[in-house]
């Protein structure tokens, strides 16, 4: 962050010098759908008493900026915003987050925003976009030869205006280090909280995904959830919910469907049945995407070899943990470990 002016006596204290606070800029503009806007504020923006030891670094700051400060925004839904930032402190943030663009079919893009953002990645700030907002990235050209993703929707049309981009539809995000893209609206959630995992590490963010009331990571990718009807969760589903968190407590256990529909008191098919409409997803698939997210802190801790922490977990071997963690991760086990562990930088 830039240094601040200072109003008056200056005091030293000697010691470890306290970590800055990560400024987090998120872009406003008139004709603007909420939803995430709002992911973002409530994630970076939202006070997080509920964390207290887990936390070793500061907290968020969220600036919400527009091209002109103070002016008022139209919201969708019939109601209105005002920024109270412009887009030099947009620029000066530490993460910069894109969250639409007016009309992507038009291409409109505010001229000031794409200098902004290439002024902000000229510093090394991390640069975002949630759905649509990739058109902004592109067109300031951060994203050529990078691979990134947009909503299904627009796909086909980023690739077409932006041919030097590596469009993948299939994803919920990418990350490419400095320069990060999500899909449409609710992978944004998915993208913060791997931002809030980069952060402060898999404890960190599963906690604020369970205030979210979200998984705090989904296996798979958009395609999935294109024409996926969502589907009422009728009382007899009561069981599921009851199987769903007996697993939780029995990660380490061998775990099969006739034991999870044994405890839900149904038959295996009937489980089968009721678990996939519940939660979109197969009761071992579930199950092997919760080991995963358990493995996370073990693996930031450091105290534990791979093959350990794939026993701790309930994995048969460390191989068909590295296989399943790739597979979700899209990274190894001993890579997450170097990037998240303790002594990361």
């Amino acid at each position: 962050m830039p240094a601040q002016p200072s109003s008056g006596p200056v005091s030293v204290t000697v010691g470890r010098r306290p970590d800055p606070v990560h400024t987090v800029a998120v872009y406003a503009f008139d004709g603007m759908a909420p939803f995430e806007l709002g992911v973002v504020v409530e994630v970076f923006g939202l006070p997080r008493p509920e964390l207290g030891s887990l936390l070793t670094a500061p907290w968020y700051t969220v600036v919400v900026c527009a091209d002109e400060p103070g002016t008022p925004l139209n919201a969708v839904g019939g109601f209105g915003l005002t920024a109270r930032h412009g887009l030099d402190e947009l620029a000066a943030a530490d993460t910069v987050m894109v969250v639409g663009v007016p009309n992507a079919f038009s291409g409109e893009v505010s001229p000031g925003l794409v200098a902004a953002l290439r002024t902000a990645h000229r510093r090394g700030a991390r640069i975002v976009s949630i759905c649509s907002g990739a058109f902004a990235l592109a067109a300031a050209g951060l994203l050529d030869g990078l691979e990134a993703t947009t909503h299904w929707r627009y796909a086909e049309l980023l690739q077409r205006r932006h041919p030097d981009v590596r469009v993948n539809p299939d994803v919920l995000y990418v990350d490419n280090g400095a320069v990060l893209t999500s899909a449409g609206s609710a992978a944004g959630i998915d993208l913060c909280l791997h931002l809030v995992r980069r952060d402060h590490g898999a404890r960190v963010a599963n906690a604020v995904a369970r205030r979210f009331v979200v998984p705090p990571h989904r296996d798979g990718g958009q395609a999935q959830f294109i024409e996926a009807a969502v589907k009422p969760v009728a009382d007899e589903d009561d069981g599921v919910a009851r199987s769903m968190q007996w697993a939780l407590d029995r990660l380490a256990r061998p775990l099969t469907v006739p034991l999870l529909a044994r405890t839900a008191r149904m038959s295996d098919r009937s489980y089968l049945r009721h678990f996939t409409a519940r939660n979109g997803t197969s009761p071992m698939r579930w199950v092997t995407t919760q080991r995963i997210a358990a493995s996370l802190p073990l693996l930031e801790a450091g105290t534990g070899t791979v093959e350990e922490v794939a026993a701790a977990v309930g994995f048969e071997s460390a191989a068909t943990f590295r296989h399943h963690f790739g597979r979700t991760m899209r990274t190894s086990p001993t890579a997450y470990r170097r990037t998240f562990g303790r002594g990361a930088a």
